[in-house]
C-alpha cells in the first residue's frame, strides 16, 4: 500500500472526504491517506498526526519522498493536539483504532472540534459506544458503510455537527442507524459472525462453576437483538 494504492478500507474512508477539505488524519502511520487525498486533489491541506515516534518518522519520510512538504504536515502529538488553529482543519479522520480509543481522543480534544464540519471514523471494535458519544455531542450520522477486506469487516461512520439533539435507540447504537436500513450481505455476514461468537461466549460462561449472571444476561440480550435484526 502507498499513496497511489490505498487499502479498500482507506479507499472507503477517503471517499467521504469532501473536495477542498482541510483534513487531519489522527493516527496517520505512513501518512498514505493524507498524501493520497492531496495527490488526487481531494483535500487542499492535510495534517498527519501520530503519537508514536516511529510512525511519525515514517510519515515525515513519506511526505519528503512525495514532495508534499507544506501540504501534508506530519505532527508528533497525542490525538487532536496535532491540530493547530492556523491549520483551519474542517475534517477529522480517525481510522483503524478501537471505538473506545477513538471516543477518548474525541473526548480529550473537544476544544478542537468547535470548527469541525465532518468526522470520518473507522472503529475496529466498539462502534456502539462511539455512536453514543456522537449523539451525546450533537454529531449526526449521515453515512455508514461496511467494507470487507482480508477476512475482516470494517465499519466506517461519517458524522456532521447539528444544532438539534441527536437520539439513537439501542438497536441503532449497536447495528448503526443507516446500516440497519441497508442490511446487505456484508451486514448479514458481520452479524452472523457476532452471533456465533456471542453464543460461544455464553457456552463458556455456563461452564464456569459460578457463572457471572449479569454478564450472561447481557450476552443473551444482545443475541436476541441480533436474531431479531437478522430475522
Amino acid at each position: 500500500m502507498d499513496e497511489h494504492h490505498l487499502s479498500q478500507r482507506l479507499q472507503l474512508v477517503a471517499s467521504f472526504v469532501n473536495a477542498g477539505s482541510r483534513i487531519a488524519d489522527i493516527g496517520a502511520d505512513h501518512a498514505y491517506l493524507a498524501a493520497s487525498l492531496i495527490v488526487n486533489n481531494v483535500a487542499e491541506y492535510a495534517v498527519a498526526g501520530e503519537v508514536a515516534r516511529g510512525p511519525f518518522e515514517n510519515a515525515v519520510a513519506e511526505v519528503k519522498r512525495q514532495g508534499l512538504t507544506g501540504r501534508v504536515i506530519p505532527r508528533l502529538a497525542d490525538g487532536l493536539a496535532a491540530i493547530n488553529d492556523s491549520d483551519r482543519v474542517d475534517t477529522v479522520i480517525i481510522a483503524g483504532m478501537g471505538g473506545s480509543l477513538i471516543r477518548k481522543i474525541l473526548d480529550q480534544g473537544q476544544a478542537r472540534l468547535a470548527t469541525i464540519q465532518r468526522l470520518i471514523l473507522q472503529p475496529n471494535i466498539g462502534a456502539a459506544n462511539l455512536r453514543r458519544w456522537l449523539a451525546d455531542h450533537r454529531f449526526q450520522i449521515n453515512h455508514e458503510q461496511l467494507v470487507e477486506e482480508d477476512g475482516h469487516i470494517y465499519e466506517v461512520i461519517v458524522a456532521d455537527p447539528v444544532a438539534m439533539p441527536v437520539v439513537y435507540n439501542e438497536r441503532e447504537l449497536i447495528f448503526g442507524p443507516l446500516l440497519l436500513e441497508q442490511a446487505g450481505p456484508v451486514f448479514r455476514d458481520k452479524w452472523l459472525g457476532e452471533l456465533q461468537r456471542d453464543e460461544r461466549t455464553i457456552q463458556q460462561l455456563q461452564k464456569a462453576k459460578q457463572s457471572p449472571v449479569e454478564r450472561e444476561a447481557k450476552f443473551k440480550h444482545r443475541i436476541d437483538l441480533i436474531k431479531g435484526v437478522l430475522g
